[in-house]
């Protein structure tokens, strides 16, 4: 099983108290349901249409994994915590096969 990646990238912060909450609590939440930072930041470099938005590169044992870890309450409580504080643009992929 090659495993998948959630892409997060923050648009547009609309308040920091708020994301601030949702950051304490979507950590533990992501590493509880198996999800490994790989990545965390404002890119070095963005090329062609991309923008240097902070952006996390997490990794999980698969697709499914991801959508549960996002579907989780503990996760839900984080979500609930940013309200209208950030927008955001998540994404999950699946990892190469790289056997």
């Amino acid at each position: 099983m090659p495993g998948a990646y959630w892409v997060n990238t923050v648009r547009e912060v609309r308040d920091t108290e708020k994301l601030a909450a949702y950051v304490r609590l979507a950590g533990p939440a992501i590493a509880a349901a198996g999800g490994t930072f790989v990545a965390r930041g404002t890119p070095g470099a963005a090329f062609e249409e991309g923008s240097r938005e902070r952006t996390a590169l997490i990794r999980f044992a698969s697709v499914e994994a991801a959508v549960a870890a996002y579907e989780s309450e503990a996760y839900q409580e984080a979500l609930r915590a940013l309200g209208d504080g950030a927008v955001r643009d998540i994404r999950v992929v699946e990892a190469l096969d790289q056997t």
